[in-house]
């Protein structure tokens, strides 16, 4: 039987990796690319980040933001965990026949007053629209530019010993998509979106030895951190009670059998730095009001090559691999 594509291919887990590795890669490898890191760094005069993002979030709207907050900050920190600081955006709009206007345009007031908090301005864009029934009322493409200003970080650069810390609690907008979608616990909790920009600046120039940076969207902190160690020598170990979740988050994702470690984050951030630098970084991080709530939640380790392992609080381990399957479709 051919083989077709599945909801599980956008999870952000290994379905979406396979896609990549086996299809995409092969076909447009270079080195740009082949770093598969959140931004491209693009060499020539000035060291350039580039980054594009599609956004096909249900609800349009949800409690803490909105499919146009999370366009503009989502490519926002993708470029900003490249160590580069945003600057432009694209904006690319397909929207279904009968959207009304009203809506739009309240879409449109969250690009603006979310590009301005970001400090980035949108240049140019497109706008394209399907019948009826094709578009599931209004999908944003974003493209990103900016200035490299902390070269380097790469998840190659991890060594034994470094800290993992977080930005705060985790799997805020992957639950509260959910819930807002199924009209569970309504008002109880707010996506997490937010731009990062600031929130790395201060990290990046704290003085910490920063290794890697990354936002963990889709597939959540279990899945990043898989990345940054598949197939090397190293591996991570976290502490289960170390990491920062929301009660909220906690009782709905026990109610419907999920993960927090897996849901999705829109404005938290994962940072690997030398083990001596992690009270400074983390000092850093709580300055800020995006990492007020950062910890300490693992370390890298060479006892358990290529592997995320969670040290639980009933004192077992228990191994986290990449999300496997679509946990929470249409969430980003």
């Amino acid at each position: 039987m051919e083989e077709i594509i599945t909801l599980d291919y956008g999870s952000g887990g290994k379905k979406t990796a396979r896609l990549i590795e086996t299809l995409l890669v092969p076909a447009f490898s270079n080195p740009a690319l082949d770093s598969l890191s959140d931004g491209a760094i693009l060499e020539g005069d000035a060291r350039l980040a580039f980054s594009t993002d599609s956004f096909v979030v249900d609800p349009v709207f949800f409690p803490g933001g909105d499919i146009g907050k999370l366009a503009v900050c989502g490519t926002v920190n993708d470029l900003a965990v490249c160590g580069a600081e945003p600057k432009y955006l694209s904006l690319a709009l397909i929207l279904e026949e009968g959207l009304p206007l009203t809506e739009l345009e309240r879409v449109i007031a969250s690009v603006k007053q979310a590009a301005e908090k970001a400090h980035v301005q949108i240049v140019t864009g497109d706008t394209k629209v399907v019948e009826k029934g094709r578009g599931d009322r209004l999908y944003i493409n974003t493209a990103g530019i900016g200035f490299v200003r902390y070269p380097g970080l790469s998840s190659r650069s991890i060594r034994a010993g470094d800290a993992v810390l977080v930005s705060g609690t985790v799997g805020d907008h992957g639950t509260a998509v959910m819930l807002a979608r199924s009209g569970m616990m309504e008002g109880e909790l707010c996506s997490d979106c937010a731009a990062l920009n600031g929130l790395c600046a201060a990290l990046l120039s704290s003085g910490a030895a920063v290794r890697v940076l990354r936002d963990p969207t889709r597939g959540g902190v279990a899945t990043t951190l898989n990345e940054f160690v598949e197939g090397t020598a190293l591996g991570i170990v976290l502490e289960e009670d170390r990491i920062p979740v929301r009660p909220q988050v906690r009782a709905a994702c026990e109610l419907l059998g999920l993960d927090p470690l897996y849901c999705a984050n829109e404005g938290k951030l994962l940072a690997v730095v030398g083990a001596s630098d992690a009270d400074r970084a983390l000092a850093a991080m709580r300055e800020t009001g995006e990492g007020r709530d950062a910890a300490l939640i693992g370390i890298v380790s060479g006892d358990c090559p290529g592997r995320v392992v969670m040290q639980t609080a009933f004192g077992g381990r228990r191994i986290l691999q990449k999300l496997s399957g679509a946990q929470l479709p249409r969430i980003c």
